[in-house]
């Protein structure tokens, strides 16, 4: 992960992830107001925790307000900073004719101390954070995430579906494009690999730290293997229609590598696309620790659906789905054997 101070995303990414802050709440000893079953701190509660004068924490609010109000702060005035008067009374210390006191949750109280960079309590806290969040998502994700992608309840039948596309497209070229079997595959495959993702089989292999024996289309997540598929497919048709058209001649690597790319190009595809990308290049980084440098402008925070999407309640075991799924796994991996 990168520094916190200076990377938004990664600030979003730690507190989109509910899991993580619970985990964290859990192990930080820290003096709060617990109102209507939420913490709450003041900006004086904030500066003595992290050892910083009030007039810091209250530039940082000023220089970050929208990022810091998105995660929770806000000003209590009118009948809120009545009712926070009554229930806390000398707690909070408040001026008796103050008409606005400046609140964190604790997301914006952690917030701020990714953000404070005069403060060694915020920097050890930013250390602390990033511990649990990795073991957090490594525990849920039941000790590993490079396959991750398997806990999305829509991976599977996708899976299922883009078997048969992938068959129509390596029956293609097998029939319809010049070239050595093994070679002609891996090098069409690559071709949409960068289309889609901006990066060929290898370059991913490194980017998520594969094994020759671990297949690349096992790690996609659903909306990228289902691009994918789109494109195999479309790819498919599109070379048998040539290869009709040019007498029944088979077509060269670069007559394919046109049609990927006129297929990029188009105007239908470019949304699934960028979807594809963003989701790859922002969920890898959360998940994977893995950066797509090819991918840096399509990165985004990941959202608390995401999070709950792969490590919460509505993901699925990744042992159970081994274990209910054991003869539909058999087939991917089959399909797999034949195209080598």
């Amino acid at each position: 992960m990168n520094d916190l101070t200076v990377s938004n995303i990664e600030r979003q990414n730690v507190l989109n992830n509910d899991y993580a802050l619970q985990a964290i709440q859990d192990n930080l000893d820290v003096n709060a107001l617990r109102f209507h079953d939420r913490l709450l701190f003041t900006t004086k509660m904030v500066a003595d925790f992290y050892g910083v004068d009030e007039r810091t924490i209250k530039r940082y609010v000023q220089e970050h307000g929208d990022e810091l109000r998105a995660n929770g702060y806000f000003l209590s005035e009118g009948n809120s900073l009545k009712e926070l008067k009554l229930y806390f009374d000398r707690d909070i210390n408040v001026p008796k004719f103050a008409r606005q006191l400046g609140v964190f949750s604790f997301r914006a109280f952690l917030n701020i101390g990714m953000l404070l960079t005069e403060s060694e309590r915020a920097k050890q806290l930013r250390t602390r954070i990033l511990d649990i969040v990795i073991a957090t998502i490594n525990g849920r994700a039941g000790g590993g995430t490079k396959y991750i992608n398997w806990r999305d309840r829509d991976y599977l039948p996708t899976a299922i579906k883009s078997e048969n596309y992938r068959k129509n497209f390596t029956q293609a070229v097998g029939k319809y494009v010049d070239g050595l079997p093994t070679y002609k595959y891996e090098q069409i495959t690559d071709l949409i690999y960068k289309a889609v993702f901006r990066e060929n089989a290898k370059e991913y292999r490194v980017v998520l730290r594969l094994q020759n024996e671990e297949n690349v289309r096992h790690t996609l997540y659903t909306e990228v293997l289902l691009c994918i598929s789109s494109f195999e497919n479309g790819v498919a048709y599109q070379i048998e229609r040539q290869y009709t058209e040019n007498g029944n001649k088979q077509l060269s690597i670069e007559e394919v590598r046109a049609i990927i790319d006129d297929l990029a190009a188009a105007p239908m595809m470019e949304p699934f696309i960028n979807d594809a990308r963003s989701k790859m290049a922002s969920r890898d980084v959360a998940f994977r620790d893995a950066w797509h440098g090819n991918l840096a402008e399509y990165l985004r925070a990941v959202t608390p659906d995401e999070f709950d999407r792969f490590i919460g309640d509505a993901s699925i075991d990744f042992d159970n789905i081994l274990e209910a799924n054991r003869e539909v796994l058999k087939r991917l991996k089959q399909a797999d054997d034949d195209e080598e």
